[in-house]
């Protein structure tokens, strides 16, 4: 296969010397801190509702808001 000289071939995945720990590790990390994130955001809401002088019902939206976030930049990271 000819190619452009000093560029290295394509190679698969597959080819590389990856530690299948390293990537169960990762996933399992990044699972864990949107898990902490969305409790953090549910257990802060009754201090955001005092801090705003609000009900509970009225600042639900907060929660409601940083969950479709959540759910719309969630695939886009892959």
């Amino acid at each position: 296969m000819g190619g452009s000289p000093g560029v290295p071939p394509l190679r698969r995945i597959s080819d590389r010397n990856v530690n299948p720990w390293t990537i169960v590790g990762t996933v399992t990390l990044a699972t864990f801190i949107g898990f902490l994130d969305t409790s953090i955001a549910n257990v802060s809401l009754p201090n955001i509702a005092a801090g705003l002088e609000r009900s509970f019902d009225e600042v639900t939206w907060i929660l409601t808001t940083y969950l479709v976030a959540n759910a719309v930049t969630l695939p886009m990271s892959a």
